[in-house]
């Protein structure tokens, strides 16, 4: 996944620059949130549940989005794209890790790692060039 970015208009959301659509990113806070409420890991099983809710439109959430901010409303994503574009991204960027032994689904803080290292990446690269800044 390619995260294009402009930092002069960046938005104060993470989500809002990691996901493409409003809906792919009110989908994937909904994942963190329903992660942090079980302690930050969920099994497999649990992972499925809430994908089948999600595509079952049976997942009721209170959204803190215009024009919904404050309503309680029902949330519909297919199951297949919610792999494909929800999560199977979120885990390779590093933002949730996947224990195959335990089989569980954590949130991590890799991403933040990266994105760090990446920032050292370009400092290393710009000294080959003898800038020092």
């Amino acid at each position: 996944m390619v995260i294009l970015f402009d930092r002069f208009n960046l938005p104060s959301d993470i989500f809002e620059i990691i996901f493409a659509t409003k809906q792919q990113k009110i989908v994937a806070k909904e994942l963190v949130k329903y992660m942090v409420d079980n302690k930050g890991e969920i099994t497999k099983t649990e992972m499925s549940m809430f994908a089948t809710m999600l595509h079952d439109g049976k997942y009721e959430a209170v959204l803190d989005e215009e024009p919904y901010k404050g309503k309680k409303v029902r949330l519909s994503y297919n199951k297949r794209q919610f792999y494909d574009r929800i999560l199977t991204p979120m885990k390779s960027m590093g933002l949730i890790d996947y224990d195959l032994y335990k089989k569980t689904y954590k949130l991590s803080i890799k991403f933040k790692n990266d994105v760090m290292k990446i920032g050292l990446m370009w400092d290393k690269e710009l000294r080959k060039f003898g800038v020092n800044l």
